[in-house]
């Protein structure tokens, strides 16, 4: 089974490649509207891994409460 970072980290790298792939289609020619929603992909895929990395004001971020134990 992947650990979060591993999938974070994968997710950081496909949000890079969409960016840099609207770049090479936007260049070529391509149509508008695939670079605008590669380019929105790339801001969706982001936001959702900052999400789950910034911390909040208290210093914690979701991140970290991952795979602690919760007692009842």
């Amino acid at each position: 089974m992947m650990s979060l970072a591993t999938i974070l980290s994968i997710l950081v790298l496909t949000a890079a490649a969409m960016v840099l792939g609207a770049w090479f289609l936007w260049r070529r020619g391509g149509s508008r509207l695939q670079v605008a929603l590669m380019l929105l992909l790339a801001v969706v895929i982001a936001a959702n891994v900052a999400i789950w990395v910034v911390p909040d004001s208290a210093g914690n971020a979701p991140v970290d409460s991952v795979g602690q134990a919760t007692t009842g």
